[in-house]
């Protein structure tokens, strides 16, 4: 039986947030980019409506209102927008956070941190 996946992608959402372990990170504040991916099944001729996916207009607000909230590890960022796409999008079978920060406090002028979290059903 054929089955037909559908991924949809948000890539290089950026965002100014204040994320951090240490007090300096979480007054000063950084740069930190998102990706997030949604994978499920789709029936082929499916009707051309935001119900039948996952909008990623709404996808990108989730984020937004998560990266407004200052946390001190990345990996709970992450883990909170992966909560909110599950419970929204029911129909998801594996979801997946990537969280960049961009020039983090050990040094390098270009240095990067990330956590990536993946979920399957």
């Amino acid at each position: 039986m054929e089955q037909l996946q559908q991924r949809v992608t948000l890539r290089d959402l950026r965002f100014y947030a204040f994320h951090g372990y240490y007090p300096e990170e979480q007054v000063l504040g950084n740069e930190f980019i998102v990706e997030v991916e949604a994978v499920f099944d789709r029936s082929s001729g499916t009707a051309e409506t935001l119900e039948t996916t996952v909008d990623y207009e709404v996808v990108y607000r989730m984020v937004q209102e998560e990266m407004a909230v200052s946390r001190k590890l990345l990996e709970t960022v992450a883990e909170s927008i992966l909560v909110r796409v599950r419970a929204h999008y029911a129909f998801v079978h594996e979801a997946r956070v990537k969280l960049l920060k961009n020039h983090p406090p050990f040094g390098g002028d270009r240095a990067g941190a990330a956590v990536e979290l993946i979920w399957k059903r």
